[in-house]
């Protein structure tokens, strides 16, 4: 990837609506501290009763600090429609996982397209996630209880080529934080407090 070399060449005004010096500023501060590249991003969720939960996501740590910026939580209600046996309270846990897929697919096109110089003018994504529940409900155990398959659909309208528009959805393929944590495995500890 040649992200640095176009980081250090991206023009001097916002572009995509970042801050292209800012951007600069960042790749050389992690480049000389690595340490400024680590994050902790914390949730903090409750059950309210049937199937709905409710999460909370204020603090976090990164850039070696805590971070001091929001003043108050962002707070999701998260539930099932009556067929999976919530009242829609909220858009389901599974429904969730895609929105943060398709917020950090766009974005990470959206950051190196600007590295790039590539001027954005749209992005929309359709996604589909395909769930047996047989798996979550018990009644076959070769039957995963996650999603089987995720498809992704993006329209990018831009100022570039279609050869750069494939570049540039392979460096999202290898770069968005949600899309690899995803299609990889990614070490969860569940315990019991």
């Amino acid at each position: 990837m040649t992200t640095s070399r176009a980081v250090t060449q991206v023009p001097s005004d916002p572009l995509n609506g970042l801050d292209t010096q800012q951007l600069v500023h960042t790749v050389e501060a992690v480049r000389h501290d690595t340490a400024l590249a680590r994050f902790e991003f914390r949730a903090r969720n409750q059950w309210v009763g049937g199937m709905v939960t409710r999460t909370s996501i204020q603090d976090f740590y990164g850039a070696g600090a805590e971070d001091q910026s929001r003043t108050e939580p962002f707070t999701f209600t998260s539930s099932e429609p009556p067929v999976l046996l919530g009242a829609n309270e909220g858009a389901g846990a599974g429904e969730v996982l895609l929105h943060a897929l398709a917020s950090c697919v766009a974005s990470t096109a959206v950051l190196h397209a600007t590295a790039r110089g590539i001027r954005i003018e749209s992005i929309a994504t359709e996604l589909k996630g395909e769930v047996d529940l047989q798996g979550l409900l018990g009644l076959d155990s070769a039957v995963r209880p996650g999603y089987q398959k995720i498809t992704i659909k993006i329209a990018i309208t831009s100022d570039c080529s279609d050869g750069q528009l494939d570049e540039l959805l392979q460096v999202v393929r290898s770069h968005s934080p949600m899309y690899d944590s995803i299609s990889r495995p990614v070490p969860i500890v569940l315990e019991r407090v």
